[in-house]
């Protein structure tokens, strides 16, 4: 019984304050999910600070800081001021009597120096040295060899270079190469800064760059931009990086560098139609300047090879009316007498698709790769000719300045023209003398033409040395070519004009 009263207070103690505790309780939670909640919130709020943070690292980490870049790199790179002297009382700017008003205009405009004032019109001046340009320049090693743009001091007398400390010297020209418009020239001095060089097939489009040099004589300027494209083709020998960068008359010959601090491409040009930077400019590549560069160190010139050919592009309706396939390779326009490659047997027409097992993706290719091969070097060929491949052996020789070939006049009486055929064509056979000429065992000259053949380009003068991958021997079989060819399907002729050769694509009419 005792436990039963001390059970029932306990029940009643227990019911009756039940609310009051019950309430004060409610109370109670009510006060802790509100501190709760705001301390949620605060999670949730450093949480966001947290996650905005990284993010705002991020995007600034995205927008490089030059700053270390261009401090490490800039007392590598040199001004260059070009002196030339000039005789007999002429203006050094041209060697002539007078400038031209139009071009004293354009020189104003961007700063190049021009005469005094009694020297611009054919007056009297003294034999000290002009300023002829101003251009840039990287120091390559601590004993002061300087690379830069063959253009920038092409012509000068004197090559002055400057520091960014302001020392000046005078430098001679160890070398210049024109096709690559590359050039070293050397100063005495030593223990000098110099750059660090690069990997330029490292880059890749997207890529900051930044580009150091004296746009408009303004020195050591710093513009920066990314690689907008690589393997242009702009150069015989050269397949250059085009950037954004901004670089004007001065730039050239300055270094471009990554973010590494490496030099990877020589600024050499930009696309402009007013003279000024316009938003695409071009860099030559490291690799190929330094091989250019070693040969001008340690022979004062570059070595090529060569095998004597002009080439053209492989359009795509040429690769596809041949049965090439894919347009590639280098089609060969003509082939120069005497050459390696006329005594290896190479023809006008061919398309050279390898050399040495490398592949010839694009006609820019192929000067590439023979200019890098030893003159003298045996190398093989694939050839593409009359729908079907084959090798061909040839030694390469070396490039020298080309010879303009000269044309005889024929005193031999041309044959009357054949009626024009199904393709609109009119032609008559060769003369003994027009193929010596030529150079070409047969083929047929183009009297006249109309239709379909001359909506496809060709024109009277034209010679036809070949026709739907068969060589033509004279009028008659060319008649009987046309005659048997398929007239629902394109075409093509190889045709001779003046000293080149190329393929024609002839669509019939529908």
């Amino acid at each position: 019984m005792h436990l039963a009263l001390l059970a029932r207070p306990t029940e009643r103690s227990a019911s009756a304050p039940t609310r009051g505790l019950g309430h004060r309780t409610v109370v109670g939670h009510t006060s802790a999910a509100r501190r709760w909640v705001a301390g949620l919130f605060a999670l949730l709020f450093m949480a966001t600070l947290l996650a905005v943070a990284p993010s705002a690292a991020h995007a600034q980490a995205g927008l490089p800081d030059f700053t270390e870049l261009a401090e490490r790199n800039s007392p590598a790179v040199v001004n260059i001021r070009t002196l030339e002297r000039s005789g007999n009382g002429r203006p050094s700017v041209f060697g002539q009597g007078e400038v031209d008003p139009r071009m004293e205009e354009f020189f104003r405009r961007f700063g190049i120096p021009m005469p005094g004032p009694g020297q611009r019109r054919g007056q009297p001046q003294d034999e000290e040295p002009q300023q002829r340009g101003v251009g840039s320049g990287f120091i390559l090693s601590a004993d002061g060899f300087v690379m830069t743009n063959a253009h920038v001091v092409e012509g000068a007398d004197e090559v002055l270079v400057t520091l960014t400390d302001k020392r000046e010297f005078k430098a001679r020209i160890i070398g210049s190469d024109q096709r690559t418009d590359v050039a070293v020239v050397k100063i005495d001095a030593t223990g000098l800064p110099f750059v660090k060089i690069g990997d330029a097939n490292r880059l890749k489009v997207g890529e900051w760059v930044l580009a150091i040099g004296s746009p408009f004589g303004l020195e050591n300027t710093v513009t920066a931009g990314i690689v907008s494209a690589k393997q242009r083709d702009t150069g015989d020998y050269l397949p250059l990086i085009q950037t954004d960068v901004a670089i004007n008359p001065g730039n050239s010959g300055g270094p471009l560098l990554n973010l590494r601090g490496e030099v990877v491409g020589i600024n050499s040009q930009i696309y402009s139609r007013s003279g000024g930077y316009m938003g695409i400019a071009f860099a030559i590549p490291i690799d190929e300047a330094m091989r250019v560069a070693d040969q001008l160190r340690t022979n004062g010139r570059v070595v090529r090879g060569r095998i004597g050919v002009s080439i053209a592009p492989v359009t795509k309706e040429v690769a596809e009316s041949i049965g090439l396939g894919k347009p590639a390779g280098a089609l060969v326009r003509s082939v120069e007498a005497g050459s390696p490659a006329e005594k290896s047997g190479i023809e006008a027409g061919d398309i050279i698709t390898r050399v040495d097992g490398k592949v010839v993706d694009k006609s820019g290719d192929l000067p590439r790769i023979i200019g890098a091969i030893k003159p003298g070097t045996r190398t093989s060929l694939q050839v593409f000719r009359r729908g079907s491949s084959r090798d061909v052996q040839v030694t390469v020789g070396e490039v020298e300045p080309d010879k303009a070939p000269t044309r005889k006049a024929s005193s031999d009486p041309s044959p009357a023209p054949a009626p024009k055929n199904a393709l609109g064509i009119s032609a008559a056979d060769l003369t003994d003398a027009q193929r010596r000429e030529l150079k070409v065992k047969g083929g047929v000259r183009v009297e006249s033409v109309e239709g379909a053949a001359a909506r496809a380009g060709l024109r009277e003068g034209d010679v036809i040395i070949a026709f739907d991958n068969t060589e033509v021997t004279d009028a008659k079989q060319f008649g009987n070519l046309v005659t048997k060819a398929d007239k629902s399907k394109p075409v093509s002729a190889l045709v001779r004009r003046g000293e080149w050769t190329n393929f024609v694509v002839i669509r019939p009419m529908r």
